[in-house]
């Protein structure tokens, strides 16, 4: 039994989708978790700069003693690989989990991806899905909008922007006959009601945050790290920028009120 929390983080909002998952199949476990808002999106920025940001962040969380690093967002998860790899703690990002999941579900071994720029521009998802599937079918999309109108809370069903926006990501993918799409950002699974809907029920989403929660589970119970059973998880939150424009959006979010567990973060003290 461990007692430590797990550290994750994120760029943004976006995050909160693998927090989401992590406290339904994690329920006894402590979260601390960083959403970098005073420097979202990571994904229009260069390969450096994410990866200064990236040791910023995990420098951060290491501070909590952490048992686990998450990495919470595809752009550093992709463009960072190496870095998470070679921390001392575990530590995972969403392009493993999700692509080992997009190449079981398939059926027809067309694949979509949504992501960031800088995510697709790395081939990082389209690599680990040919490790599983080597002929699989990959159409690839960059998506910058979609991080905004997450931040912006612009994600109900019947947001005409958003739907717009998500239409003309999705039109390439489904022009490929895709039968599955892994939504390879965290920000996109908090607008999986709308990607469903344009995509159709014949199209399998992959969820990167509940995929990596499920693979954080699997990774604690194998290093015997998990919490005792009786306990209930407790989630800090820190950002780096206002904590009431970040905790606002998470209250509709996460379906509970968070101010009170918020909190500023001077991100560049750790450098």
């Amino acid at each position: 039994m461990d007692k430590r929390p797990i550290g994750v983080f994120d760029s943004g909002l976006g995050g909160l989708s693998t927090v989401r998952a992590l406290k339904k199949v994690l329920p006894c476990e402590d979260i601390i978790y960083f959403g970098d808002t005073g420097r979202v999106p990571y994904g229009t920025r260069s390969n450096e700069t994410i990866e200064t940001y990236t040791a910023q962040d995990i420098k951060f969380l290491q501070t909590f003693s952490c048992k686990m690093i998450v990495v919470a967002c595809g752009t550093v998860s992709t463009v960072s690989a190496e870095m998470i790899e070679h921390l001392v703690e575990p530590a995972t990002g969403i392009a493993k989990p999700s692509a080992a999941a997009a190449a079981r579900v398939t059926k027809n071994g067309s694949i979509g991806i949504m992501g960031t720029s800088a995510t697709i521009n790395s081939g990082a998802f389209d690599r680990e899905i040919h490790r599983h599937r080597p002929d699989a079918v990959i159409t690839s999309v960059a998506c910058p909008l979609l991080v905004s109108l997450v931040e912006s809370n612009w994600i109900a069903p019947d947001d005409e922007v958003t739907n717009a926006a998500v239409r003309r990501y999705l039109q390439p993918i489904l022009a490929a006959g895709a039968d599955t799409v892994i939504l390879g950002c965290t920000h996109f699974p908090l607008l999986a009601p709308i990607i469903q809907h344009i995509a159709g029920d014949g199209v399998t989403l992959i969820d990167s945050g509940l995929e990596e929660a499920m693979h954080v589970k699997a990774v604690l119970e194998e290093k015997g790290l998990t919490n005792e059973a009786m306990h209930t998880g407790t989630c800090r939150y820190f950002v780096s920028d206002k904590p009431q424009n970040f905790y606002t959006a998470a209250n509709t979010l996460l379906g509970e009120d968070i101010s009170s567990q918020c909190e500023f973060v001077d991100i560049f003290k750790y450098i």
